[in-house]
């Protein structure tokens, strides 16, 4: 079951439907990163999840790995895209996902800090 909700999550992500993230998220979710170590809230989250569409194209997620554990799943993946630049990019990430009641209540996510500023740079880029 939280496997089948986490693939929603990440087709919703990779197709650009912010409601449905939205709608997969706990409205008291909370998504950690390693890199800033700040919680931040669903709409924290969307707004950032809505600039990295814009941002990036060609979004994709690769599966590396996924195990469900007792209240969520682990995964590993690579994300791929293409910057306003031009330039193709990877980001390598491990996230956890609890799930409850059907919906992600929590996301602790550990990736590459130096690739994510790429795309945080395209993101603030387009913002101005």
């Amino acid at each position: 079951m939280s496997r089948e909700i986490v693939d929603k999550f990440f087709a919703a992500i990779q197709s650009g439907d912010i409601e449905a993230v939205r709608a997969l998220y706990a409205p008291d979710a909370v998504i950690w990163h390693n890199d800033d170590l700040i919680e931040q809230s669903v709409e924290e989250n969307l707004k950032v999840l809505g600039g990295l569409q814009r941002a990036v194209s060609g979004l994709r997620y690769e599966i590396v790995r996924q195990a469900e554990t007792g209240d969520g799943v682990l995964q590993q993946h690579v994300l791929h895209g293409r910057l306003p630049s031009g330039k193709d990019f990877q980001l390598h990430a491990a996230m956890y996902l609890q799930v409850r009641d059907g919906r992600i209540a929590r996301i602790d996510e550990y990736l590459d800090s130096a690739r994510r500023s790429e795309i945080k740079r395209a993101r603030e880029a387009l913002a101005d």
